[in-house]
């Protein structure tokens, strides 16, 4: 298990390369940060101070590794945009961004999971066409029109929830959460509904496909055959099975939520990591976006590791031909 882990580990390592040198290389050249940071009034002595002073008169190789290096130890240098330093900004971002990732991927497998092994099971009954109905609806509406529809139901038009914001605010530490007050509650539902309609139907027919094709297999004949209540066929032998492919699918789309969270913080104004990422794209703020990059790349990476993992806790087989193969 050890040597699977630093086997993962070292893999990870040209990945997280390759993504530092894309995002370094794409945005190097976009825009003029020192226009932006010194304004419309600047002498050429200041411009070319600031220019020394941001490494930027450096070959590009030089200003890389120096990017790296930093990166390693949790520093991607000055926001151009806000001065102020990158990590800063990300550590007071990332919190709001986790939170409306946690409660939307936590709607998804709450329901989801019910819902596909409810089709599964009982694929000809009313509810279970109604629920394929909603997948449909779910899968086709793109995000933000999602989230403007529900602004205009319960915000507008019935004035239950609100329309954008985090609402207030409780201060641990350096965590700012919004689970301890009323008002951050309720500016949490939309926007994590928002986001985790999507994922939420896509777990639902995963399940529901992967169930169908279970129930099918002769093992599961065989434990009928036994006498097994269908109780104990269903979730202690068939649904056991489906929890691979749906693993890796879930872990997957947990970084897609945090990846891909900028629509909806954009739509409610949630003042999260994306939402920060599209104002730091619209000024060619280089470090917030690189460093955004660099740190959603280092989710998918570490979700990874974590989804294969899992796969030991679920499938004895992966456990067993691993022992075999003597890692």
């Amino acid at each position: 298990m050890f040597a699977f882990i630093v086997n993962r580990i070292l893999q990870a390592i040209p990945v997280m390369l390759t993504v530092a040198l894309i995002s370094f290389a794409m945005f190097a050249y976009v825009g003029d940060p020192v226009a932006i940071m010194l304004g419309q009034d600047f002498t050429e002595a200041q411009r070319a101070a600031l220019v020394r002073d941001l490494g930027l008169d450096q070959p590009f190789w030089v200003q890389f590794a120096e990017f790296v290096a930093n990166a390693v130890q949790g520093q991607f240098g000055l926001s151009y945009r806000l001065s102020r330093p990158v990590a800063e900004l990300i550590a007071e971002r990332a919190p709001a961004t986790l939170e409306l990732a946690f409660c939307a991927a936590t709607l998804a497998l709450l329901i989801g999971v019910p819902m596909g092994v409810y089709t599964g099971l009982y694929r000809n009954s009313w509810l279970s066409r109604f629920f394929l109905t909603f997948s449909l609806i779910g899968v086709s509406l793109p995000t933000f029109l999602i989230g403007i529809l529900l602004i205009l139901c319960f915000a507008v038009w019935l004035g239950w929830l609100p329309s954008f914001g985090r609402g207030d605010t409780v201060q641990l530490g350096w965590w700012s959460t919004g689970f301890l007050t009323w008002s951050g509650i309720k500016a949490l539902i939309l926007p994590s509904i928002t986001l985790g309609l999507f994922q939420l139907t896509l777990i639902m027919r995963l399940v529901r496909a992967e169930m169908l094709e279970v129930l099918r297999t002769d093992y599961i004949k065989f434990a009928r055959a036994r006498g097994l209540p269908n109780r104990a066929v269903h979730f202690g032998h068939a649904l056991k099975n489906t929890l691979v492919p749906v693993i890796t699918i879930v872990g997957l789309q947990l970084g897609a939520i945090i990846a891909f969270a900028i629509v909806t913080e954009t739509v409610f104004q949630w003042p999260g990591m994306g939402l920060l990422f599209i104002q730091s794209v619209g000024v060619a703020d280089i470090p917030v976006m690189s460093a955004y990059l660099m740190l959603i790349a280092l989710v998918f990476v570490t979700i990874n590791l974590i989804v294969d993992l899992l796969y030991y806790a679920v499938d004895p087989r992966l456990r067993i031909g691993r022992g075999k193969g003597g890692h």
